[in-house]
């Protein structure tokens, strides 16, 4: 796919980290899945990886975690 930032680069399947943060609540997630711009490093998630850390960051704030590093698993 053709990036949408810089519009030059193409993207490739690879690996991020994502931070999320709400409240108290910090949650680092790690491997996760996305598509990643050669030429100027912009990330992009696909909607289903996107639902699923947003699911598990609500879940983690209801919990009360402050804290909380994950290897994200599809």
């Amino acid at each position: 796919m053709k990036c949408a930032i810089c519009q030059n680069g193409e993207t490739s399947s690879g690996f991020i980290t994502v931070v999320l943060e709400k409240g108290e609540t910090t949650l680092l997630f790690k491997k996760v899945p996305a598509q990643i711009c050669e030429n100027c490093g912009e990330e992009y998630l696909a909607s289903d990886i996107n639902r699923g850390l947003l699911e598990k960051a609500n879940d983690a704030v209801k919990r009360g975690i402050d804290f909380e590093m994950l290897r994200f698993a599809a």
